[in-house]
């Protein structure tokens, strides 16, 4: 049977506050040692246009069935025609890759470096910190009861199997802060932050998009779609709600 515990006051103090007022200071600070790292680079007129051009055929295909026939067409056509369609890219043309563009410009290379820097160098230091000061502490409870699949997350570095699930380490406090602080920091630094570590661990892998393949996919989703206006059906289905609301 799980056994419950009385957290000092003491904890709260000295092991919960102080941890989440690091985290944050530490996230701000990331931020603006970030924005002083980084390179202005004029972008690439090429990639900027076929990227308005794939928002472009995005748009189009979400609001297709609101046009008529005849301008779905037209527009369609202007994006998927095969001689000088927007979308269309011709099969001689090589496909550009990221990761060898990346290798290849040393400007872009020493970016992405300064990224992985800004993110790997606080996030150990901090973790050696918390790993030296506060191991082993229980320093919150959740207030509502878990099952035995959170106990792995919630009481990382506490090896006792009689303490209920809901109470919360400190080292797992520390990694619940480091991945679910983006709401504050986006309100604190705004939405264009520089603190999302779960994007920045999903970038890791891959260094770009390949534009010759987005095109590609655009163009077979504007291929295949199905137009069917909608406009039309507006004055059935108001006249089907007004004949509920009088019945």
């Amino acid at each position: 049977m799980a056994e419950d515990l009385v957290l000092d006051t003491a904890i709260r103090d000295w092991v919960l506050i102080p941890l989440s007022v690091v985290m944050v200071l530490i996230g701000v600070l990331r931020y603006f040692v970030s924005k002083l790292m980084r390179s202005s680079q004029t972008p690439d007129l090429k990639i900027v246009k076929e990227g308005q051009v794939i928002v472009r055929a995005r748009n189009l295909r979400a609001a297709a069935n609101f046009i008529p026939l005849k301008a779905f067409r037209a527009r369609k056509a202007y994006f998927t025609n095969e001689e000088n369609g927007l979308l269309h890219v011709p099969k001689g043309q090589a496909a550009s890759n990221p990761q060898a563009q990346m290798f290849s410009d040393p400007n872009m290379a020493m970016d992405m470096m300064k990224k992985n820097l800004s993110m790997i160098i606080p996030q150990t230091l901090t973790f050696a910190w918390v790993n030296f000061f506060f191991s082993g502490f229980v320093a919150a409870k959740i207030p509502f009861p878990l099952t035995q699949r959170f106990r792995s997350m919630l009481q990382n570095g506490i090896d006792l199997s009689t303490v209920d699930v809901s109470y919360v380490s400190s080292r797992s406090w520390y990694f619940l802060n480091l991945f679910g602080l983006r709401g504050l920091f986006s309100l604190i630094l705004g939405e264009e932050n520089a603190t999302d570590d779960t994007q920045r661990m999903m970038q890791m892998s891959g260094f770009g998009f390949d534009p010759s393949k987005s095109l590609g996919a655009e163009k077979d989703g504007l291929d295949i779609i199905q137009h069917d206006w909608a406009m039309p059906k507006f004055e059935q289905r108001a006249e089907a709600v007004l004949r509920k609301l009088v019945s």
